[in-house]
C-alpha cells in the first residue's frame, strides 16, 4: 500500500463511515466512497446481482472529461477518446505508477477479466500511469515497464496526473470503472477487488446492454512488444544477477532472465551452461527444462549445486538443484498471501512478492548442542519480502536465533517490519518499518544485512544480532515520508537516492555498490560514515565502441576479488562487467556477450511438422516480427470451451521470444530476438481440440519457422505466415 493510501485511510477513519448515506447526486467528491456504498446494497440484497442492479440504476456521477489531447499511448496505434473509440464500453481505468508493488499485484487480476470479458463483450481496460517518482513520468520508462510486466491493454502517460485529478483519485492503485458514456459507475482503492469487479462489470454489461448502449467494435491495439530494440540480445529485463565461486576457483554467474521467465547459469565470460525454465510463463516444479517461473528476481547459491529463487509474481521460493537437475518450490503456494507474521513450515506458508533473498550462516544458539565444543552453523535464507514490506526468514534447518527461539526447519516467518509501509528504524525489529525492500546486501562477518528500500530511496541495515533497523543513506527522517527522492551525494539523510534496487557488499565489508536505478547510476557508499557518492563510468562500452547509459539497472554482484562488478542493465537487457581498480574506481565497462556452444539440433517431434519459407536476417542478428494467422477450412471448427494453446520452442538459449505462449488463437503475434549469423528455426507447437459436425478431433502440429543469417535482411524483418487447417490437411499459404 503507498503512502498516499496510508493518509487517505487515516482521513477516512478520522471523518468515519457517514459519507455512505449521501445521496447518489452528491459532488464528485464522494466518488470515492461509492465502494462502500456498492458493498453495502450488495450486502442488503441475498442475491448480489439484485444489489448490483439497485445500485446501477441510482448512480448518477457526471461523466468524467476526456483525456487530453497529445498524451503518448501505448499498445494501440492511436489515441483513445470517450467520445469515439470507447463510446459503448464499459471501462475500468487502472491508475498505476509501476514502481509500487501494489499496483504490480493488480495486474493478474486485470488479466484475468480481460480474459473473461473482452473488448468485443463490451470492457475495455486502459492503463492510466500516473507517476510517482520523476524517472517514471519518461514515456520511454513507462513503455519499458509495459513490455517488462506483459501488459497488453492500452496504457497512457497522464504524466502531469490530469486524469488522476479529473477524476479525483487519492492513491495508487485505484480502479475507476465507467460506464459507456463515460459516466463514473464505482471506485476501488487498493487491492484485493477482483470478485467485486467481476461482479459489477457482468452486470454492467447485462444492464447496458439492455439499454443498447453497448458496441462490439474493436480497438486500434498494437503489441508495444513491437518496439523492443532490434538487436537487445538473449536477455529480456534481467534483474537480479549473483555468482559463486568453486574450489577450483572457478566463477559461475546466475542471472534472472526476468522478462524470459528463466534462470541462466553461466561462465564469467558468457557461456551459458544451464538454462531453468523459459519455455512458459507458469508455476511448475520438476525438471530444470520443464519448469516454469513468473519473473523471477533474486538469486542466492546455498553451494556450486544449489540456487535460491525469488520468484517474484509466484509469490514463492524456489529451489534449483543443479547437480539432480530439478526443481521444487521450498516456500509459498503460488499465490499472494497477505500474512504479515508467518511461522508456518515451507509450502504451507503463502508470502507476497519476494523480490531479494541471501543466505546467512550462522551459529546456533542452542548452548546444549556442540560439536567439537563449537556450535553447529545453520543456514537460513533471508528474505526481502516486498509485497508486505518486510523482511521474511526461511530457516533450512533447526535453528536456535535471536532470544533463543528455536525454529524448526522450513519455518518461514517475518523478522523484521511492522507491515506498514513506512521508512521507520528503531531498536526492535517489529517495531521497524520498511517500504518495498527490495535488493539485500549480506555482511557476514559484521553479521548485517544491508537493504535497498526502494520505496523510501533509501538504504537500511538489518543487525543479525538482535535485529536492530538503522538508516545508513538516504531517505528521510520523517518515516511517512516516501517522497524524499532525489540524486544528490551526501550523508545520511542529506543523500538521496530515487527507487533504488541493487546492492553489492565489498569483501571487507566496508563498501556497498549501490545500483541507483531510477537516476540511472551507479553508486559507493561507505557504510562506516554513511556516505554515498556517485561513480564516473566511462561512457564507450569496450565490446561494441557504442557510449550506452544505464537505464534502471536492478542487479549487482562482484567478483571475489573486487575487481569485477557485474550489473544488470535492466532496461538495456544487458548484463555489464565493469572493471575496477583498487580504489574501487570504474575503469572500463564491457556488456557480457553470451554464448551456447552446444547448440542443439531440431529433433523429430512426435507432432506432425509444416515448414514455412524462411526469414531472413542482418548477419548482426535482430528481431522478426512473426504474424501468424490460423485459417479452419472445410467445416473445421474450434472445439467450444476446450483447452487451445500455442508455445514457441526456441533450440539455442541465445534466442529469445515474447510471449512465449498463449491461448488466444486469433493473435499470434510474436517478436523473437536473433543472434547474429542465426542459422536455426523457431517453432510453434500448437495444441488444439477441433470439431466438425460429426465429432471432436484433437490436432497437435509444430509450425517451423526456419531462419537465415548473413544475408540481406535487415535488423527488424515483419513476416505474417498463413496455416491452413483442415480435417485432413494441414499447409502454409
Amino acid at each position: 500500500m503507498s503512502f498516499m493510501n496510508q493518509i487517505n485511510k487515516i482521513f477516512r477513519r478520522l471523518v468515519g463511515r457517514t459519507a455512505i448515506t449521501y445521496n447518489m447526486e452528491s459532488a464528485d467528491d464522494y466518488l470515492y466512497y461509492s465502494q462502500e456504498k456498492l458493498k453495502n446494497l450488495i450486502q442488503a440484497n441475498k442475491n448480489k446481482d439484485l444489489g448490483v442492479l439497485e445500485y446501477l440504476q441510482n448512480v448518477k456521477y457526471a461523466p468524467v472529461q476526456d483525456f487530453a489531447p497529445g498524451l503518448e499511448w501505448f499498445n494501440v496505434t492511436k489515441p483513445l477518446s470517450f467520445g469515439q473509440h470507447l463510446k459503448g464500453k464499459i471501462v475500468l481505468l487502472d491508475f498505476f505508477t509501476y514502481c509500487c508493488i501494489n499496483c504490480m499485484h493488480i495486474i493478474p487480476d486485470l488479466r484475468e477479466i480481460e480474459n473473461e470479458f473482452s473488448v468485443e463483450d463490451g470492457l475495455v481496460v486502459i492503463g492510466v500511469h500516473s507517476a510517482k517518482f520523476e524517472n517514471e513520468k519518461i514515456s520511454s520508462n513507462i513503455l519499458a515497464a509495459v513490455q517488462r510486466y506483459n501488459i497488453g491493454h492500452p496504457v497512457v502517460n497522464d504524466a502531469d496526473s490530469a486524469m488522476w485529478k479529473n477524476c479525483d483519485v487519492h492513491c495508487w492503485p485505484t480502479l475507476l470503472l465507467l460506464g459507456p458514456s463515460a459516466n463514473p459507475i464505482v471506485m476501488f482503492t487498493g487491492e484485493g477487488h477482483k470478485q467485486d469487479l467481476k461482479l459489477v462489470i457482468r452486470n454492467a454489461l447485462k444492464y447496458y446492454k439492455d439499454q443498447n448502449m453497448i458496441s462490439d467494435h474493436k480497438l486500434p491495439f498494437k503489441s508495444a512488444f513491437h518496439l523492443l530494440p532490434d538487436l537487445k540480445g538473449p536477455l529480456l529485463f534481467p534483474g537480479k544477477i549473483t555468482n559463486f565461486v568453486d574450489e577450483n576457483n572457478h566463477e559461475l554467474l546466475a542471472v534472472a532472465d526476468t522478462g524470459n521467465n528463466r534462470i541462466l547459469i553461466m561462465k564469467d565470460d558468457g557461456t551459458i551452461l544451464q538454462q531453468i525454465g523459459g519455455k512458459k510463463m507458469g508455476f511448475k516444479d520438476g525438471s530444470l527444462e520443464d519448469a516454469e517461473f513468473n519473473n523471477p528476481q533474486g538469486l542466492a547459491f546455498l553451494d556450486k549445486d544449489v540456487l535460491f529463487v525469488a520468484d517474484t509474481e509466484n509469490h514463492a521460493i524456489r529451489k534449483v538443484n543443479l547437480k539432480k537437475k530439478v526443481v521444487e518450490t521450498v516456500a509459498g503456494t503460488g499465490f499472494q498471501g497477505h500474512d504479515d507474521k508467518g511461522g508456518k513450515l515451507w509450502t504451507q506458508q503463502a508470502i507476497s512478492s519476494p523480490w531479494d533473498v541471501c543466505v546467512y550462516k550462522t551459529s546456533d544458539m542452542d548452548l546444549t548442542f556442540h560439536v567439537d565444543g563449537k556450535p553447529p552453523t545453520r543456514e537460513v535464507l533471508i528474505i526481502a519480502m516486498a509485497g508486505t514490506h518486510q523482511i521474511w526468514a526461511l530457516f533450512l534447518q533447526d535453528t536456535v536465533w535471536w532470544k533463543c527461539r528455536k525454529h524448526p526447519a522450513g519455518t518461514c516467518i517475518n523478522i523484521a517490519g511492522s507491515g506498514r509501509e513506512e521508512n521507520r528504524n528503531n531498536n526492535y525489529p517489529h517495531a521497524a518499518a520498511f517500504a518495498q525492500p527490495s535488493g539485500l546486501a549480506l555482511c557476514t562477518n559484521k553479521k548485517e544485512v544491508y537493504i535497498a528500500d526502494s520505496e523510501s530511496s533509501s538504504v537500511r541495515r538489518l543487525s543479525l544480532i538482535d535485529g536492530k533497523v538503522t538508516p545508513v543513506v538516504g531517505g528521510d527522517r520523517n518515516p511517512n515520508n516516501l517522497f524524499a527522492f532525489g540524486d544528490k551525494d551526501g550523508t545520511l539523510y542529506d543523500a538521496k537516492l530515487q527507487h533504488v534496487l541493487g546492492l553489492a557488499a565489498t569483501s571487507d565489508e566496508k563498501t556497498l555498490f549501490v545500483a541507483d536505478t531510477y537516476n540511472h547510476k551507479l553508486k559507493l557508499i561507505s557504510v562506516e560514515e554513511n556516505k554515498v557518492i556517485s561513480l564516473t563510468v566511462p561512457s564507450i562500452d569496450t565490446t561494441d565502441g557504442t557510449a550506452r547509459r544505464f537505464r534502471e539497472p536492478a542487479g549487482l554482484c562482484l567478483s571475489r576479488n573486487d575487481k569485477k562488478l557485474y550489473l544488470a542493465d535492466t532496461n538495456n537487457h544487458e548484463i555489464k562487467v565493469l572493471h575496477l581498480d583498487a580504489k574501487k574506481q570504474v575503469t572500463s565497462v564491457e556488456k557480457l556477450v553470451l554464448t551456447h556452444t552446444d547448440k542443439e539440433k531440431p529433433g523429430k517431434s512426435k507432432h506432425q511438422i509444416v515448414t514455412s519459407a524462411p526469414v531472413k536476417i542482418s548477419s548482426k542478428g535482430g528481431k522478426i516480427l512473426l504474424k501468424i494467422n490460423l485459417v479452419l477450412e472445410n467445416g473445421l471448427g474450434l472445439t467450444e470451451g476446450a483447452p487451445q494453446s500455442w508455445y514457441v520452442d526456441l533450440t539455442d538459449t541465445t534466442w529469445s521470444a515474447v510471449p512465449k505462449n498463449g491461448t488466444d488463437l486469433a493473435d499470434i503475434d510474436v517478436v523473437v530476438s536473433v543472434p547474429g549469423n542465426a542459422l536455426c528455426p523457431v517453432d510453434f507447437v500448437f495444441d488444439l481440440v477441433t470439431c466438425t459436425e460429426e465429432s471432436c478431433l484433437p490436432k497437435s502440429f509444430v509450425l517451423r519457422v526456419p531462419v537465415e543469417g548473413g544475408g540481406d535482411g535487415g535488423t527488424s524483418v515483419s513476416e505474417n505466415v498463413d496455416v491452413i487447417l483442415s480435417q485432413n490437411n494441414l499447409m502454409i499459404r
